[in-house]
């Protein structure tokens, strides 16, 4: 277990409608220092498929992905302790402010990336902005029980 901070700034400018939350950047993600940075996880190939775009490789062409299509991307946690990328291991949360992006653009609907991301979003973030979330199942490599069409399937309501 160790102390990590979370040193990704959100993507988000004042065109962003819909706000997709994960829980904290996996050791890969804080790496490449850029979300989704697992080369298992889906959730730039969902995107694509959603916005029927080419799959992004660099991080410039993935944040091209998400402000072309009205998309912030950012975490719940500003910092925590954690064992690697294990979200059943987060303990000592401290959340993000998400203020920055509520502020600065006019985000209709909260999406979060999975079950730790929605209840921690729940738990610390829906008091003090009274806002909502939709759960989404996560695209993360140990979601094995959704295939990539599943996934696509359930995510196609951001658009």
């Amino acid at each position: 277990m160790e102390r990590v901070v979370h040193e990704i700034p959100p993507v988000y400018d004042e065109h962003s409608q819909i706000l997709i939350l994960g829980s904290f950047p996996s050791v890969k993600s804080r790496e490449s220092q850029f979300f989704y940075g697992h080369p298992q996880n889906r959730f730039w190939k969902v995107l694509a498929e959603i916005f029927g775009e080419e799959i992004p490789v660099s991080v410039k062409e993935k944040k091209k992905l998400l402000l072309d299509n009205h998309v912030a991307v950012w975490d719940v946690i500003a910092s925590c302790t954690i064992e690697g990328s294990s979200d059943s291991s987060i303990k000592d949360v401290v959340p993000n402010d998400l203020s920055c992006i509520l502020k600065a653009a006019n985000i209709r609907q909260i999406y979060c990336n999975g079950g730790t991301s929605y209840r921690l979003f729940c738990k610390y973030c829906q008091p003090v902005f009274n806002r909502t979330a939709v759960k989404l199942p996560s695209t993360s490599p140990a979601n094995a029980s959704y295939r990539l069409e599943r996934l696509v399937e359930e995510w196609r309501q951001i658009r």
